[in-house]
């Protein structure tokens, strides 16, 4: 079965989007899978003003017609919302072929962010972008129940995992990474994109002990850095560098109010490190009251607090979650909305490592 997935979120955006669609591909064939991209790469695009990480694709029906006989799919997932979704969405109802939506981020709040869009406007036209699915995949219960009283039908849901292997605490007489020796303790990390609806400013204004160090990278690096000159901004790390960043840290402090799960807080905890958070989608599913982090209207003073957690409370809580139960999840709601027989692993799901390509 050869799986379309239609995403505007692909390299080189680092982001849950493309990391929790890495880790679907690579477990595909466990399931009888052949997962296939269409992104912004098969067609032409230009970068996103004052955003140029994200390329807009210029994407037509048409466009996706004459890709459709190579691509020959079975299944059909739209992933995001964007030009290759919604051309890929034209293409299916055209030709009434099933699909699926995955609802990742909350684009009312993010565009209400940026420019003065009532939120009612944008969430009327998610709600019928989706609603011409099969079922829309969303990651956790909170943010099922939002949708639902906002008249979203069809919710199907799909945690999100993360490779234990990679991400977990240091031995006790590691040193440092190069990047944090010397830093005063305790140390603070937050780990996003550095854009106005992560709400890093409420991080950066804290008045915290020790050092406050951010990783990651994007428009808003510059006026997040005036914010607080002795924060230590790292920019964009990935793989072992990011893994042993998050073990060297003292607490994770996530300040999002707009995601609608966030990786990172599972990366933090396999890490052996307790989370800061607001209590709000996301965090109030993944932390909750497992006592692995501290959920407060006041970010300072849970940050403060999350110092007398256990780190191995921590990495409990995260291996409670894994990419091949989020793959199962994932192809046994591709299979039932496309009303084929439900799929088993046939082989062990494995994290993805590195970049996969197949569009």
């Amino acid at each position: 079965m050869r799986l379309l997935i239609a995403t505007d979120a692909w390299h080189p955006q680092v982001n849950g989007v493309v990391r929790s669609l890495e880790n679907m591909a690579a477990a595909g064939a466990g399931f009888g899978f052949e997962p296939i991209f269409l992104t912004h790469k098969d067609f032409a695009s230009l970068p996103l003003p004052g955003y140029p990480e994200i390329r807009l694709a210029y994407a037509t029906k048409r466009h996706v017609a004459r890709l459709w006989n190579d691509l020959r799919p079975t299944h059909v997932h739209i992933a995001t919302e964007g030009t290759v979704g919604y051309a890929t969405r034209r293409y299916c109802l055209a030709h009434r072929r099933p699909f699926t939506t995955s609802y990742h981020t909350r684009f009312p709040e993010y565009l209400s962010a940026r420019a003065p869009v009532p939120e009612v406007w944008s969430y009327a036209w998610l709600r019928r972008f989706h609603g011409a699915s099969n079922g829309t995949m969303v990651s956790t219960p909170s943010l099922e129940r939002d949708l639902a009283a906002r008249g979203f039908a069809n919710l199907m849901r799909w945690t999100r995992g993360v490779d234990t292997d990679l991400f977990r605490p240091r031995p006790a007489d590691a040193p440092d990474p190069a990047d944090l020796a010397g830093l005063p303790r305790p140390i603070f990390l937050s780990v996003g994109r550095l854009a106005v609806e992560k709400n890093l400013d409420a991080f950066l204004r804290l008045d915290l002990p020790g050092s406050k160090v951010v990783v990651g990278d994007g428009p808003d690096r510059a006026r997040l850095a005036a914010i607080d000159p002795r924060a230590h901004f790292l920019g964009t790390r990935t793989g072992a560098d990011l893994a042993a960043l998050y073990a060297a840290a003292d607490v994770f402090v996530f300040p999002s109010l707009t995601d609608t799960f966030g990786i990172v807080l599972l990366e933090a905890l396999a890490c052996g490190v307790p989370v800061a958070a607001y209590p709000v989608t996301g965090p109030l599913d993944v932390i909750g009251r497992t006592g692995a982090g501290i959920l407060d209207r006041d970010l300072g003073a849970a940050a403060l607090a999350a110092l007398a957690i256990p780190r191995a409370r921590c990495r409990a809580e995260a291996l409670r979650y894994t990419w091949a139960e989020s793959a199962r999840q994932f192809y046994d709601n591709i299979a039932l909305a496309h009303g084929t027989a439900p799929v088993r692993v046939r082989a062990s799901a494995k994290p993805a490592r590195g970049v996969v390509e197949l569009g």
